[in-house]
This record gives structure tokens, sequence and C-alpha cells, in this order.
């Protein structure tokens, strides 16, 4: 069957700002950031994504395009022998990761439905403890989970121009229009001026005694929130029909996906501190229970949750679209099903997978530390390695299409992919199998003691 092209080049663009400002960068950003130290992960956040992650996303660009396409076919076509493997690699990262993101995301879409029939006025800090354990496991986890896979296999079933690219051509523009909205309403609380000191004022100090966590957890965050290490640039890419300057659109799509990551903190941190909530609270249930606590107390506190839980609930169907097609397009290239069973099979079966998440919040932290810690940053280092080292000169030339003589600088290029990125990811990757096996032993085993 015809391969499916973006019919813009600003759709492409759009689906993979979409890809990229999802859950990571306003669900998990916020709590990463309090837990590590405020400014102090941010710097090392944004200093990753501007030395490792434009290059990385630029790896999977050329990958994509010159194929065309999924991330199995794409390193079959280009390699050989135990490379093979990487594909799949990607496709199995990004049914792990959909499988929970789509739980989390049924959470933003309950609280947000909670704001509109309830409001928040009863959600002080005991009071959004238990609405949070009552969000997040039963019932009511089960059929958001359910109602949100529905959205996503809705979009993917009708394809990447009428679906994906429709679908991102609303969702992304109104994603950036709340945020902003959101952002100068927090710039008007009284709070502000202490959040944003903590929130961009970088502790040195507290940077060095703590680089063996911040590092992962910023490298971490980046290949998340930039659809890295789990092949969605790679699929996306091999969407593109003409040649187009990948380096000018991974620029854009970086700059995007980092500027509403930075907006979302100039909205958090300043409701947190007005609500006197220190920020970092403990791993997933932060941004819940601290937010609803803080619209509770804030003036305009109901419309203002609603409004912040409806803005992530676009932001992750617009990012949750992008992991399925990644699963799908392997179904429609490899195996020659068409989109709408293969759409459906997929999504079945990563609903089926994310069930034990709406049962126990420890197959959340089992997941997400095995797909953020471990196999996204070991795709991106596999990945680094292949380009880097294996077919240097088909990246280089990839790139060069829509630019023209790159001459020194896609040499450069490859040697920042074959030494830099290979350095910093494979530290990075040890420091999360460190973490990852922390857990295994710690939370886990006594998870599993107590039953």
């Amino acid at each position: 069957m015809a391969r499916e092209t973006w019919s813009t080049r600003m759709g492409f663009i759009l689906a993979a700002v979409g890809s990229a400002v999802g859950l990571g960068n306003v669900w998990r950003f916020p709590f990463i950031t309090g837990q590590e130290g405020g400014g102090a992960f941010l710097i090392v956040y944004l200093l990753f994504v501007a030395l490792i992650g434009f290059p990385a996303i630029l790896v999977e660009f050329v990958i994509g395009r010159y194929t065309e396409l999924n991330p199995v076919g794409a390193i079959r076509e280009l390699g050989s022998g135990a490379w093979n493997y990487l594909g799949w690699l990607f496709v199995v990262t990004g049914f792990v990761i959909l499988s929970y993101y789509s739980v989390v995301a049924g959470w933003f879409l309950r609280y947000t439905l909670i704001g509109i029939t309830d409001g928040y006025a009863l959600a002080g800090p005991e009071e959004a403890a238990a609405l949070f354990g009552t969000v997040t496991t039963g019932v009511d986890s089960l059929l958001f989970h359910a109602v949100f896979m529905a959205l996503v296999i809705g979009i993917i079933a009708a394809g990447v121009r009428n679906g994906i690219e429709f679908g991102v051509k609303v969702m992304v523009p109104a994603i950036i229009v709340l945020l902003v909205a959101l952002g100068a309403y927090a710039f008007t609380l009284d709070s502000a001026g202490e959040a944003y000191a903590y929130y961009l004022t970088p502790d040195f100090g507290y940077l060095v005694a703590n680089w063996t966590s911040i590092l992962p957890a910023a490298a971490g965050q980046a290949f998340f929130t930039l659809s890295l290490g789990m092949g969605v640039m790679i699929t996306y890419a091999s969407y593109l029909g003409e040649d187009r300057n990948l380096a000018a659109d991974a620029g854009i799509i970086a700059g995007l996906d980092t500027f509403i990551a930075v907006i979302v903190g100039f909205v958090v941190f300043p409701f947190l501190f007005a609500a006197g909530i220190e920020p970092g609270g403990p791993g997933p249930s932060a941004i819940f229970v601290s937010l609803t606590s803080a619209f509770a107390e804030i003036p305009a506190g109901r419309v203002l949750g609603i409004v912040f839980f409806a803005m992530v609930g676009i932001a992750a169907l617009s990012s949750a679209i992008s992991i399925l097609e990644v699963l799908v397009s392997y179904l429609i290239d490899e195996l020659d099903v068409a989109r709408v069973p293969a759409a459906t099979a997929i999504g079945v079966a990563v609903f089926l997978l994310g069930v034990p998440v709406t049962i126990d919040l420890i197959f959340l932290s089992l997941y997400d530390s095995l797909a953020d810690g471990v196999l996204l940053v070991l795709g991106s280092l596999l990945l680094a390695l292949f380009v880097g080292w294996v077919v240097p000169d088909v990246a280089r030339a990839e790139l060069g299409r829509g630019i023209g003589d790159l001459g020194s600088l896609g040499t450069a290029w490859i040697w920042i992919v074959r030494v830099p990125i290979v350095v910093v990811v494979l530290v990075s990757l040890y420091l999360g199998v460190v973490d990852y096996v922390d857990f295994l032993t710690g939370d886990l085993a006594e998870w599993l003691a107590a039953r």
C-alpha cells in the first residue's frame, strides 16, 4: 500500500512538537525539577537538551527520512546482524511507555471532570491525597485509561494527514495559548518572585553534591520529553515526502519543546508557593496533590484547575498518538496490515499492559524507572553508535539534503554523535541502571514482601 506523507512542513513540525510536548513536560518536569533542586536541575536539563538532545534528534531524523520506514525496518535496511534488534528495542520501549502514559493521562482527564462537577474547594493536603488515591487506582483509573486509549486509537486510525496532522494543528497551538495564559496569571501572584528565584537560581553547591542523581534525571527527562530513544522521530521523519532542512526543523522542535517545559515551571511553582507547598513532593503524586491543594487556596482556583488539567490532557494526547504510531507503522510496513485494525490491535494490547498500573502505583514506578532510566537512554546510546560508527557517510549525506554542502559542519556533527553524546549517555545509562537496581532491591522488594 502507498505510504502516507505529511501534507505540509508545518504539519510535520507540529506533529513532532506535539510528540515532544506531553506528560514529560507538564507531569514529570515539575516534580523532577523540584526533587532535584530547582535551578540546579534546570541548568543541567537545558544544557542536555542543547548539547545532546538537538544532535540526537538529527540522528533519528536522518535514519527515518533516508529509509522511509518504521524503526525496525529502517535499522534492518541500513544495518545487519545484531544491529537489527535495535529497532525492536524502540518498539518495546514505546509499548511500555504508552501503557502507563495512558493511565496517567487518564488521571488528568478525571481531574478535569472533577473540577467541572465538584471543584477543588475541599482539596486541602489530606483531602487532596485521599482524592489522588481514589482517582489513581481502581475502577476510576481503569475507566479513564480506557477512554484515553480509545481517543488515541481513533486519531491513529484516521491516518497521518486526517488524524495525526489534523489533530496536532489544533492541539499544539491550544497548549501554547493555555500555558501562556496560565503563566501570565501566575506572574500576578505574590509568591511569584520567591518561586522564580527557586526555579531559576542554580545552587552550584547542591549540584556538585548531587550530580549522580541530577545527571541521569536530566538525561532521562530530555530523552522522554523530546521523544528520543523510542523511534518516534524516526517514524515521523519517514513520512517526509520531500527534501527539507532537518537541522532547522530539529532546532524549532527542540526550541518549542524546551520553551513549553520552561513555561510550565513558571506556571506550577508560583501556584505551589502561593499555597505554601514545598516543591519536590514524592513521585508521581506531587503535581496532583500539590496543585489541587493550591487551586483550593488561590483566587479563581477552580477555573484555573480545570484549564490546567484539560491542557495537560490535550498535551498527553498529542504525545500518545506519536508513540502508538511507531507501533502501528511496524504492522503497516512489515506485515501490510491495514491502519484501522493495526491501530485497534496495538491499542488494546497497550491498554492491557497498563492495567496493573491502575491497580497499584508500584507498577507505575516499575514501568517508568525501566523506560525512563534504562530503555530510552539505551536506545539513544545504541542509535548514536550506529549512526556515528556504522553508517556515518549515509547520515552525513542525508543531513545535507535540503541544506547543501555541510563541509566541516557535517563532520563535526558526526564526531559529536560519536564521542560526547556516547560518553554522556553511557554515564547516564550506568547511573540509571544503578537507580533501577536500587528500586528493584528496595521499594519493589519491600512491596513484594508485604504481599
